[in-house]
């Protein structure tokens, strides 16, 4: 074989071979082809420009610790511009507050201090600074669209809120620039990897190692020295102020490495007992017989629409709920959290425990309560003979309320996936809230010997809030807004409302009609994310919504402003119930009007909540008390009664009850496609089935979470499909135990899912 070489034409190369005799021409090239190697070549033979021979670059060399200084200012400056929205806001944080202000540029540097350990220094520089720029602008984008900042532990939610509907913080043509910024970014940093320049002195290890370790040790010194002589905070009440007095890099750093509780200095078992001997609660005086069943509802976003001082409506947004107020016991309610973090709010409710004992923008659900148990309102009524759950209209994997409620003592948790929710709000966000009346009828009849305790969250009036027109003819006209978007948005927002008060009057009026004693408090678990000031509040206070209650028996009113932590010890000891740790250390400070802002209230509440979660539970003589419960997803069986081939043999129908859309057919323990048709009918494919195969109708959630099961079936197929096509498919007696079975998640097993809601969610 012998190979010969031509030029056809210009740019068109051609290379022969004799075979047999004969040439045979193969093209190999042109200009085309020509031209993509000269691209690659441009690639392979470019370089960033090399200036470390030039004297400035020299002289920055030389002088690099105050260059990174300078650098790290600028940083912090230009941080605080983009979360501010303001240059003179950015302006004024440095002015007047210039030593927060160095301390902020001196986190950064340090974080600098890491280009000594490195040949390549401009491309990890690089790299450093772009890092706390992408914080920085996340920050900005977050504070767009909520008034809560970005914090570590919202990483920690960032599955909870892809599993939201209608809440993203980008449109979508910002989601697409960000993605070709970030491609155009990573692209930059490997081209500057392998073409950029390095650093051509000796690179001193161990001394620059020990110059970084010396500064990131230092720190906490620098900065227990900047809390005590009031250049910074350790706690923030109000997270969002928190942030524009500390600055952005101060603020986010702390909410990574500030979690949990530190121990108080004077913890001892003494110190716990001496807290415990004091409390002067009485013991519960409510007879066993007796006793109300108690309804706590914490409504999603849910504000007294006439504390806003800037709006004006058509009609009283909600009725109901202020003819509550005028005839049963209300009142301001202060809570943890502004525009964001339902489930703080939730937290303290229920355990009357405080947020502000954690880390900066913590959320415990999250974070101790994944591992620890944790005293609450279920434990305590249910020692007194209470049946204890849980219902929410939204994921139950969200905030990993599946795991956290047992955890808390809860009986059974009835999420969404257990409701068979249909109706949703006008953006189709939302399911409606007025799902949550037939669940309640259901759950209080689900245990007709007890009374019951049930804390109910709602989700209907959830962000976020469209800036375009909506209603057409909405029920409630709203003057206000300065801008069309603000004043679409907040008619959105307070028409939402008013459907919400209308579930509220249905509510009341269904529970009403049952022959049982009941008392029900409601309240908002926070304001919500539109840019609301504390200008804007008739109360001045960002931190201030609203709580009512309803019974049937005669309870007198007694009006009193309360804290979250307060709520549930102040509505049981008016019921005679003095129950649990907290609850009872919080009824006794109240009987005694000691106030919440005294340092011995603060002091031992601190004491006796790190008692429980962290320390040695001196509390309870250092025994588990309350060990987490068994809990059951829902309190209704899901039952497969009968199935039915269709008339072309590719669908099987499967009718039974308490299917929900939720609802998933396995085959053999394989999920299968299923489509849901109504609550006593689903349909599958016979392409998944086979003689002999098992069905189960599982109940699943977020990760395919399965939280209840129902019995399961044996699938046989007719012997003659062509003479039997529409007959119905046998299967087996459903009468005994294995019918509807509840799925019991055991504490060990169950799952938090992180990637499931809702949060830097609501």
């Amino acid at each position: 074989m012998h190979f010969r070489h031509h030029v056809l034409r210009e740019g068109v190369y051609m290379k022969s071979f004799r075979k047999n005799g004969k040439e045979k021409p193969i093209i190999i090239g042109d200009n085309i082809k020509r031209k993509r190697h000269g691209f690659f070549r441009f690639l392979k033979n470019f370089k960033f420009p090399d200036l470390s021979d030039n004297p400035k670059v020299q002289f920055m060399n030389k002088f690099s610790l105050l260059f990174h200084g300078l650098l790290a200012c600028i940083l912090v400056f230009t941080i605080e511009c983009v979360s501010r929205h303001s240059f003179t806001s950015a302006v004024s944080f440095c002015i007047s507050s210039p030593l927060t202000f160095l301390y902020n540029a001196l986190l950064i540097f340090a974080t600098l201090l890491i280009v000594y350990l490195f040949k390549h220094r401009a491309l990890v520089r690089i790299v450093i600074s772009i890092f706390w720029m992408l914080l920085g602008v996340i920050n900005g984008c977050v504070l767009a669209s909520r008034v809560t900042p970005f914090n570590f532990a919202d990483l920690k939610l960032i599955g909870d809120l892809l599993s939201m509907k209608n809440s993203k913080y980008l449109s979508a043509g910002q989601e697409i620039a960000v993605v070709i910024l970030l491609i155009a970014l990573a692209t930059f940093l490997i081209l500057f990897a392998f073409k950029g320049p390095k650093f051509k002195g000796r690179v001193h290890l161990f001394r620059n190692l020990g110059l970084l370790v010396l500064c990131v040790a230092s720190i906490p010194f620098i900065t227990k020295a900047a809390i005590h002589s009031d250049i910074l905070s350790g706690y923030f009440g109000n997270l969002a102020q928190g942030y524009k007095d500390y600055g952005f890099v101060y603020s986010f750093s702390a909410s990574v490495v500030d979690t949990g509780m530190s121990k108080p200095a004077n913890y001892t078992e003494e110190t716990i007992d001496t807290i415990n001997d004091n409390v002067t609660t009485e013991p519960t005086t409510v007879n066993s017989s007796d006793m109300p069943n108690i309804i706590f509802m914490q409504l999603e976003t849910f504000i007294d629409p006439y504390e806003l001082n800037f709006l004006s409506y058509s009609e009283d947004p909600i009725p109901n709920f202020h003819k509550l107020m005028e005839n049963y016991t209300s009142g301001y309610l202060t809570v943890p959290v502004v525009g964001a973090g339902t489930a703080n709010t939730e937290f303290e409710v229920l355990t009357g425990m405080g947020i502000r004992f954690f880390g900066l923008g913590e959320y415990p659900y999250k974070t101790v309560l994944k591992n620890t148990t944790c005293e609450s309102a279920a434990d305590d009524l249910g020692n007194i003979g209470y049946a204890t759950h849980a219902l929410h209209n939204n994921g139950g994997n969200f905030y990993g309320r599946a795991k956290v409620f047992s955890q808390m003592g809860f009986d059974t948790f009835t999420s969404k996936e257990l409701m068979n929710i249909t109706e949703y709000n006008e953006i189709a966000s939302w399911p409606t809230d007025n799902i949550l009346i037939g669940e309640t009828t259901k759950t209080l009849d689900s245990t007709p010997d007890q009374s019951d305790f049930l804390y109910t969250i709602t989700v209907q009036s959830h962000g976020s809030y469209p800036d375009y027109k909506v209603f057409d003819n909405p029920e409630i006209q709203v003057t206000g807004g300065d801008t069309e978007a603000e004043h679409y948005q907040w008619e959105y927002y307070i028409n939402e409302l008013h459907e919400v008060d209308k579930f509220i009057g249905n509510l009341i009026d269904t529970l009403s009609k049952r022959n049982e004693k009941t008392i029900v408090v409601m309240y908002g678990d926070h304001l919500p994310t539109l840019g609301l000031e504390e200008s804007d509040m008739n109360t001045g206070n960002l931190y201030d919504t609203t709580y009512v209650t309803w019974n049937n028996f005669g309870l007198e009113k007694q009006d009193k402003d309360v804290a979250a932590y307060q709520l549930m010890s102040y509505i049981t000891d008016q019921l005679g119930i003095h129950e649990g740790t907290m609850f009872r250390y919080h009824q006794s400070e109240m009987n005694a009007g000691v106030s919440t802002d005294d340092a011995s209230y603060i002091t031992n509440w601190e004491l006796l909540q790190y008692d429980l979660l962290y320390g040695n539970r001196y509390s309870y003589h250092g025994v588990d008390k309350y060990p987490a419960s068994n809990l059951v997803m829902g309190v209704q069986d899901v039952v497969i009664d009968h199935t039915s081939m269709s008339a072309d043999k590719t669908k099987l129908t499967i009718f039974g009850e308490n299917f929900t859309p939720w609802s998933k057919v396995y085959v053999d323990g394989e999920k299968v496609s299923t489509e849901y048709i109504s609550g006593n009918c689903l349909e599958i494919s016979m392409a998944n089935l086979s003689d002999g195969s098992e069905l189960v109708v599982n109940q699943v959630g977020s990760s395919n979470t399965i939280f209840r099961s129902s019995n399961t079936v044996t699938f046989h197929a007719p012997a003659d499909f062509d003479e039997h096509e529409a007959d119905n498919v046998e299967v087996p007696d459903t009468s005994g135990d294995d019918m509807g079975v509840p799925v019991v998640i055991p504490p060990e097993e169950q799952t938090t899912d992180d990637a499931a809601a809702t949060t830097t969610a609501q």
